[in-house]
């Protein structure tokens, strides 16, 4: 039973603490992806679940044993690495069944294990090739048949697709989430892409600043985003926010004294609020907020717009094409039931960048 609990989980480097108390509970065959900017911990609490960290606090359980000081290898994990950790004088076949030479199982076994992953994962006419000889995307298919041979209870992957192009990623996006449909095994998914943790996984962890700010289906994070930070980080492009006054609760007096009546009224007692509006979410009509367009960014299916409301730089995601230029006004509209209600404070930069931490 691959289950994975974390129970107050605190990492500290000397005086330094990276991670504030994390709790996650990940059932058995769950996939669960860990995702935030830059620094945020994700990485750390990974290479904690692995092993490869020690643990400054708190527990970590994986199919309900206390592993906290158990070596990685006696965890019944498997880790997929970033740089895909090949031995470059082995072969295909001999990457993959090291571990399992290792752990001194039957040549027979090792053959029949390797095999089985190779035809998963379409390897079969690399099996001879070495390292050098095969492609990033090829590679990455080896690390991950080296994990798969092991039969783990969880699979760990670490940023398995950062070094991708990007036309792989999205290739190597569906082979990872097939895989997992037909495997089963318990999975937990490192990643500062966001659309890669919402397009894998069954339930998201966003995390930022070595704490968890919300943990939810992918639908449910990106319609009822808990926080600025949750709203400013799931979706692409990002939500659209602005700050201001609310009067009579549907009107929203901005700070530069532009007045917006909103479609409905807020249900809290707060004066003063940041509203969200996601670019897909506008619509172009005959009335509405008028808005000045300075950038028409055409893709064929889409057409994103960049305009100016009130003095601030919102962008517009329509369906399809649009006769609209820049320099010319256009009036926006939104369903009421999709405007999102925050405090006011600043709203957060995230960068979408290579965890550190």
């Amino acid at each position: 039973m691959g289950t994975v609990q974390i129970r107050d989980v605190r990492k500290s480097y000397g005086a330094v603490e990276v991670l504030h108390g994390v709790s996650i509970d990940i059932e058995d065959g769950e996939f669960v992806a860990l995702v935030g900017p830059s620094g945020c911990g994700k990485s750390t609490l990974l290479r904690m679940i692995a092993g490869l960290e020690d643990i400054t606090g708190g527990e970590i359980l994986i199919s309900d044993r206390v592993v906290n000081g158990v070596a990685p290898k006696d965890r019944d994990i498997a880790m997929v690495f970033q740089n895909y950790a090949l031995y470059p004088h082995m072969n295909v076949r001999d990457n993959m069944g090291f571990a399992l030479r290792q752990r001194r199982v039957s040549r027979t076994e090792i053959v029949e294990r390797v095999d089985n992953a190779a035809r998963i994962l379409g390897l079969e006419p690399l099996l001879d090739r070495k390292p050098r000889q095969l492609s990033g995307g090829q590679r990455q298919r080896v690390a991950m048949g080296r994990a798969i041979v092991r039969n783990p209870n969880v699979f760990l992957f670490d940023e398995p697709l950062s070094n991708l192009d990007a036309k792989l990623r999205v290739q190597m996006r569906s082979e990872i989430k097939e895989l997992h449909q037909r495997l089963k095994t318990t999975t937990i998914y490192v990643t500062h892409d966001q659309i890669e943790a919402m397009t894998l996984a069954d339930r998201v962890v966003v995390m930022n600043g070595g704490i968890i700010e919300q943990v939810g289906s992918p639908l449910e994070l990106y319609d009822n985003p808990a926080s600025l930070f949750v709203a400013a980080f799931i979706g692409s492009p990002p939500m659209n926010f602005l700050e201001g006054d609310l009067i009579n609760k549907t009107n929203f007096a901005l700070d530069d004294g532009t007045v917006l009546t909103l479609p409905v009224a807020d249900s809290s007692n707060r004066s003063r609020a940041t509203i969200g509006i996601r670019p897909e979410h506008f619509t172009i009509g005959d009335t509405g907020w008028p808005a000045l367009v300075s950038v028409i960014e055409p893709t064929g299916s889409e057409t994103q717009i960049t305009a100016r409301l009130a003095g601030k730089t919102i962008r517009v995601l329509i369906r399809g094409r649009t006769s609209t230029r820049p320099g010319e006004t256009i009036h926006l509209n939104v369903d009421p039931q999709l405007i999102h209600f925050f405090d006011a404070a600043p709203v957060p930069v995230v960068a979408e960048l290579e965890d550190v931490a």
